[in-house]
């Protein structure tokens, strides 16, 4: 009963991300939230649940010139969070996180170093080399040849 009301304004947010809708602009509906919520009440999981994950951003405010554009971050987005999740159904939202500003950071044709990982994510250096590490075990990053030892790239 607690676990409810600490988190009742999360549920109430996740259900209404889980049937909400806007096709012209590119958002559509999500029950990953609500599978967070579910996975901490039945399966007495630690996922983070901050509603702040479930803002939708304003890139639709943006034009985006269609024949242009190179990479559909929000679906990348979900394709990190898809293979991390299903990897490890263990590895917490702030560690998906983590990833997708990586990525949002570097894309998907630029490479990256512990460094940049550590400048991106606030990490410090062994926080930095966990991520890259279960990055490459989950197959969201691959080791990039001809750039110097440590160095990676999305590879989606």
């Amino acid at each position: 009963m607690i676990f409810l009301q600490k988190n009742a304004w999360f549920f109430r947010n996740a259900l209404v991300r889980a049937n909400y809708n806007d096709l012209k602009n590119g958002i559509h509906e999500t029950t990953e939230y609500l599978e967070l919520f579910l996975r901490n009440l039945l399966l007495d999981e630690k996922n983070e649940l901050l509603n702040r994950t479930m803002h939708i951003n304003g890139s639709f405010e943006k034009e985006v010139d269609i024949e242009d554009a190179e990479v559909d971050i929000e679906s990348a987005k979900v394709d990190i969070q898809n293979r991390l999740v299903d990897f490890s159904n263990t590895i917490s939202e702030k560690t998906i996180n983590h990833a997708i500003k990586l990525f949002l950071k570097c894309g998907k044709d630029a490479y990256f170093g512990r460094t940049k990982v550590e400048e991106v994510t606030g990490l410090k250096s062994s926080g930095a080399s966990k991520l890259i590490k279960i990055l490459l075990d989950s197959g969201v990053i691959e080791p990039v040849t001809g750039h110097g030892k440590g160095k990676y790239q999305f590879c989606f």
